[in-house]
């Protein structure tokens, strides 16, 4: 039996929509500031590129929110990273495949890097990143409002651990940037 089922949401809409919308740059980078992976990982910010204009000169954005819900309920929380991690290499393999056939700008899934082993990242030490083709920026990171984001247009609620426990379920969540007119997510 497998651990858990996950599926995906995909939501296409112009992209100066979303960031009028769901764009809170200078609230959520208050968020990130207050994280302790700040400045510790070259997939978070502080960063060295105008956020604005790195999601600039995209006509749609692609939104993917997965949700992973765990085939047993109350797993401890530690189980997540477990269930996370290979729907995180799927997604941002695919993201990487789309930037690949498409052009445009890739977004992943918030947290620490996949590409260096945990706690090997090279930016504590101020040299450069090992894997600048892979590495890509949240959604958050760049200032998006993901709750909202998941609320409206996936109309999923985050859900969060209680006493050590995991959630319900799970929620990440990704996106392209494109000018292209064939994208479909193939996830």
């Amino acid at each position: 039996m497998k651990e858990y089922l996950a599926r995906d949401f995909v939501v296409t809409l112009p992209a100066a929509d979303y960031i009028a919308r769901f764009r809170d740059a200078d609230r959520i980078a208050g968020y990130c500031r207050t994280c302790p992976n700040y400045g510790q990982s070259w997939g978070c910010p502080p960063f060295d590129f105008d956020a604005q204009k790195y999601i600039g000169g995209y006509a749609t954005a692609l939104l993917v929110a997965t949700r992973i819900t765990p085939a047993t309920p109350g797993l401890p929380l530690t189980a997540a990273r477990r269930l996370i991690l290979p729907e995180r290499e799927r997604l941002e393999s695919r993201l990487l495949d789309m930037e690949s056939r498409w052009g445009g700008r890739a977004f992943a899934y918030v947290g620490s890097c996949l590409h260096c082993p945990e706690g090997s990242c090279t930016r504590p030490e101020g040299k450069p990143c090992r894997h600048p083709d892979r590495v890509r920026p949240s959604l958050e990171a760049c200032g998006f409002d993901i709750g909202r984001t998941t609320s409206e247009l996936f109309g999923i609620e985050l859900r969060w651990g209680f006493r050590g426990q995991m959630p319900e379920y799970l929620t990440l969540v990704c996106g392209f940037f494109h000018n292209a007119t064939d994208v479909k997510w193939n996830g």
